[in-house]
């Protein structure tokens, strides 16, 4: 299904066009302790006769609570308050939920979509409410439609992929499978996800991640134990990651996202991105609101100004990470959209596309992962 490619560094150059207003932070970034909520910082820009009060709670990636990237939503609710508590992995997200965390809106990523809704974690959403809807992809809608209903909205894509020092490495990596090279003993990050480890030692067995054999399951298990050599660290934020890659401390990392690998050339830090023979990893990520929300229309209304163009184009800008509404490209810096092959179809069909989970591939996963961590 999907195409082999020799591994490639995205172009240095392109990165150079950045310009200097980006403020770069992360997906994965520093967060406070998962539980904690904390504040929106951000002042009303305007009354609406329609506006709602109430508070939100937001269950979200860190560093997605910057205002710009739900701009309206104060000039239309200036008397309501925005509170986030952050998860660093969709298991982590899943687990809150399905322990009774009470949130209004949650950000997952598309192979988790299916199982918010198996266990009755999110209720369906009325699409004629959102003024922005027209505007979204309508393969990433689809995704989020089970059972003839929308249950999550699309607002982000992005890579996981590789990143190198490449001042500190004769080798650079060419597929998945390098990572086990000697020369990097000491000195390899991989990310804290059972889910993307079972990806990427799939791939470098040969193996379809997502119909994997027992047998298969058991070589990849042992693939990722012995790796642990070459180990220095599980990276879980952002801000962990870019600053052992910073430091030199770390000269590969395994599955970074874009913002890492953008923040890194904003700091003239020599890394490259690369593209693995086997395909960079791809995903959607969007919004669900919780079945035990306490003010579902102002959760849509918060949805509504996050998938708006400008927000969107806010996000792409800060991050490089792309945006689920097709409206907001032309307001994203060309250089983001040329370093993130945003507007080139044949590379997104290039990259291996997370596909979704069954409540048994998760119990799985987690299990292998534990393992994996406690073995010595």
């Amino acid at each position: 299904m999907h195409h082999l490619r020799h591994a490639t560094p995205f172009r240095r150059a392109a990165a150079l066009l950045l310009t200097a207003s980006l403020l770069l932070a992360a997906c994965g970034g520093a967060a406070p302790t998962p539980d904690a909520a904390s504040p929106a910082s951000t002042a009303p820009a305007a009354s609406s006769s329609a506006a709602s009060t109430g508070n939100l709670v937001i269950l979200e990636w860190a560093g997605y609570e910057l205002p710009q990237f739900y701009e309206p939503f104060f000039a239309q609710n200036p008397k309501s308050k925005v509170d986030y508590s952050f998860f660093s992995e969709d298991a982590e997200a899943f687990a809150k939920l399905l322990s009774g965390f009470n949130v209004d809106v949650v950000h997952p990523c598309n192979p988790w979509w299916g199982l918010y809704v198996e266990q009755g974690l999110v209720q369906p959403i009325d699409t004629s409410k959102l003024s922005n809807f027209a505007g979204l992809d309508p393969d990433m809608v689809a995704l989020g439609q089970f059972n003839g209903q929308q249950y999550f909205i699309p607002w982000d894509w992005g890579f996981e992929s590789i990143l190198v020092r490449t001042d500190k490495v004769s080798q650079m990596p060419q597929s998945w499978a390098d990572l086990a090279n000697p020369e990097y003993a000491g000195h390899l990050a991989i990310w804290d996800s059972g889910e993307a480890n079972h990806i990427i030692a799939a791939l470098a067995l040969g193996f379809d991640p997502w119909n994997t054999t027992p047998e298969q399951d058991e070589q990849i298990k042992q693939w990722l134990i012995d790796l642990k050599p070459n180990l220095l660290t599980y990276w879980v934020d952002f801000s962990e990651l870019a600053q052992q890659v910073g430091s030199g401390d770390v000269w590969v990392a395994s599955n970074a996202w874009a913002d890492t690998y953008v923040s890194l050339l904003d700091q003239d830090v020599p890394v490259e991105y690369l593209n693995p023979a086997e395909g960079m990893l791809r995903f959607v990520c969007g919004f669900g609101i919780s079945s035990q929300s306490k003010n579902p229309d102002l959760a849509l209304a918060y949805i509504d100004a996050a998938i708006a163009p400008q927000s969107m184009a806010n996000f792409s800008n800060e991050y490089g990470y792309g945006s689920a509404n097709r409206e907001a490209l032309p307001l994203i810096d060309p250089a983001i959209v040329e370093l993130f092959h945003m507007d080139d179809p044949a590379f997104l069909e290039s990259t291996v596309f997370y596909q979704s989970l069954t409540q048994e591939q998760r119990q799985k996963i987690t299990a292998m992962w534990n393992d994996v961590k406690a073995a010595p």
